[in-house]
Formats: C-alpha cells, sequence, structure tokens
C-alpha cells in the first residue's frame, strides 16, 4: 500500500484513530468479561487481558482498515473539487468489501471524467458551431440588406445597376438557402430523423445523372467533367439518393477548386472484396497535408474565400462524412498540392451484401 495514503496529508486523522478505537473498545470490555468470569479470583489478569486484547483490535483496525478508508475519503473528495489528475492512484485490485467500495469509487471518478470531458468538448463544439453559423448568417445578409437599401434609395429606377443588384440579392438568398438546407441534412442524419434507403442500384446511372447536373457549371469553370464508370459493374448496394449526394458534393468540390483546362472524373472499379471503390479524381490545385485531417470538419475551409464567393456553405464534406457513416463507411482522401485530389469510398455489391434481420 502507498506511503502516500498513510501520510497524514490524505486525512489529517484525531490523535487516536476513530475507527479502531471504536473496534478496540468493545473487544476490551468484552476481553474484560471474559476473563472476570473465567478467573474471578485474580483481579488483575482481566485487565491486562483486556487492555491486549485491546490493544491487537487497535493495532488491527489502524492497519488493515484506517488506510483503505483514507484512500476511499480522499478519492471521493477529489471527485467532489473535479480533480482527476491523480485518479490512479485510487485503482486497487478487487477483493474484500473495502477493496470492492474503494474500487467502485475509482471507477465512478473515471466515468464523471469522462462525462465531464464530454460535456466540455460538447460545449465547445456548442460555441463554435454557434459562431461559425452566424459568420456564415451575416456575410449573405447583410449584402442582401446593403443592395436591398440601395435600390429603395434610388438605384431601382436606374436600369444600370438595378438588375445587377437583384442579381446580387439571388444569389446570397441562395447561399442562406443552401446552408438552411445543409444543415437540415446534418441535423437530420445525426438524430437518426433521415434514414438511409439501401437498395441496389447501378452506379453508372448515378454517376451519369451527377455529371448532367454539374455540366454547366463545370462549363462555366473551364473544367472538363466526365465519368468513367462501365454499365457492366455489378449493381451496389447502398442509398442511392444520398449516394448521388456524395459524388455531387465531392464533383462540386472538384470543379471548385480546379483551374481553367482542369478536368474531374468519376471512375469507379470492382476491388478483390467484391467491393466498389468510387472514386472523384481531379488535377487542381490540391491540398496541403496538415488540411487533410480537417477537410470533413463543419465549416472548415482550405481557402475560405474562394468557397465562399463560389456559394459554398463550409457543410458539403461533412455532410459526405456522415453519409458514409450511416453507410459503416469513410472518406478517402488522397492530395498533392498543385497536382490535384482523389476522393474516394467503397460499397459493396448487392449480392455480396446480406441484409441485417430487423
Amino acid at each position: 500500500m502507498s506511503d502516500s495514503l498513510l501520510s497524514a496529508s490524505w486525512w489529517p486523522p484525531p490523535s487516536v484513530n476513530r475507527v479502531a478505537l471504536k473496534i478496540a473498545g468493545p473487544v476490551a470490555v468484552a476481553g474484560a468479561l471474559v476473563a472476570l468470569f473465567a478467573a474471578p479470583a485474580t483481579a488483575w489478569m482481566p485487565l491486562v487481558g483486556a487492555l491486549v486484547a485491546g490493544v491487537v483490535a487497535y493495532s488491527a483496525g489502524h492497519y488493515w482498515l484506517a488506510p483503505r478508508l483514507r484512500r476511499a475519503q480522499s478519492t471521493l473528495e477529489r471527485i467532489r473539487e473535479h480533480e482527476f489528475d491523480n485518479l490512479e492512484d485510487a485503482s486497487v485490485p478487487r477483493g474484500d468489501e473495502l477493496n470492492n467500495l474503494i474500487w467502485e469509487v475509482y471507477r465512478t471518478g473515471q466515468k464523471l471524467e469522462n462525462e465531464i470531458q464530454e460535456l466540455k468538448r460538447m460545449e465547445h463544439y456548442r460555441r463554435e458551431f454557434i459562431g461559425n453559423v452566424s459568420h456564415e448568417l451575416k456575410t449573405p445578409i447583410f449584402s442582401v440588406q446593403g443592395f436591398t437599401e440601395t435600390l429603395l434609395d434610388g438605384a431601382l429606377e436606374d436600369d444600370a445597376v438595378n438588375r445587377n443588384f437583384l442579381e446580387k440579392i439571388m444569389h446570397n438568398v441562395n447561399r442562406l438557402d443552401n446552408l438552411a438546407q445543409d444543415l437540415s441534412d446534418i441535423a437530420r442524419i445525426e438524430t437518426g430523423e433521415l434514414e438511409m434507403e439501401a437498395q441496389a442500384f447501378h452506379l453508372a446511372d448515378v454517376a451519369e445523372e451527377v455529371t448532367d447536373s454539374l455540366e454547366i457549371k463545370a462549363t462555366n469553370q473551364g473544367v472538363h467533367l466526365r465519368h468513367r464508370v462501365s454499365g457492366d459493374l455489378p449493381p451496389i448496394y447502398g442509398d442511392r439518393e444520398r449516394v448521388r449526394q456524395v459524388l455531387v458534393n465531392l464533383a462540386d468540390n472538384a470543379i471548385k477548386y480546379n483551374q481553367e483546362g482542369g478536368h474531374v472524373e468519376i471512375v469507379a472499379r470492382r476491388l478483390p472484396s467484391d467491393e466498389i471503390k468510387v472514386s472523384v479524381v481531379d488535377d487542381g490545385i490540391g491540398i496541403e497535408p496538415e488540411h487533410i485531417p480537417r477537410l470533413t470538419e463543419r465549416f472548415y475551409r482550405v481557402d475560405k474565400s474562394r468557397s465562399r464567393n463560389q456559394g459554398g456553405t463550409g457543410l458539403g464534406l461533412a455532410i459526405v462524412k456522415h453519409i458514409l457513416g450511416a453507410h459503416d463507411r469513410e472518406l478517402m482522401v488522397e492530395s498533392t498540392p498543385g497536382s490535384g485530389s482523389t476522393f474516394g469510398f467503397t460499397l459493396p455489391t448487392a449480392s455480396s451484401h446480406t441484409p441485417q434481420p430487423a
């Protein structure tokens, strides 16, 4: 048993140990009574026997009980004060009732420490999230207010600027709408309100839809967008609409962070594990290694001004992460600054997927 547990700094005891004394007192009295009845002719022997029994009982109680009780009390005091730095000192092997009690106190402290740390993390996350949402809302709202006030102050009658201002107002309103929709999607996925509707489907059809929907944007950016997903691939198993949403977000980012004349491709191949590896490959500006671990954080942007100017909400990859997580999959990222990036994930083939019983 640790020497620190026996020191007075843990629990300054009275001049005599109260627990041991409460044990020794009854033992001494009982010993004296037994001795008196056993040998009434000798008056001093009961007193000596009682004294010896009391000292032995006190010493045993002090040695076996007091340190462990001090340990339990000290641990509880530290838990009450939220001092968890040296909580491991209270770890003891399970054994008799006192050790079991100390063990439960120790485990309680561990659980409370974990819960408090989680609460602190969530509070920090909540503050950061509210700050980010506020920041994202301010820019388009201020823009809408500014252009609207200018129009009301007379620019509405100026044909040279009124249409341009209305287009800018519409652009910022669309940003607000996209932000609200993305926040709604994340909230519904996290709370389980947005359930995945898994089914078998052909990836080539989805890739065709994605390239068609982003063709105008890619053309306006001067980026060549295409897919190379063979119709001969076996059907995959997942939520078709959500997989389409993942590919739209990944391809949209690849276009956004590319250069004029760049290329974006959606490709897929069958793996030996009977899964389909889906990738969105670009030859754009690439991503520095220090940014990659944070890409799926909400509102995290590698190039803040560029994505905001193009209407990005900073939530696209966070949504991708949640959707893939609902499929028990992860987003894989490879990137070389100046050479491009590859964002990929896998999905099971329909033939290899065994539906789980309800």
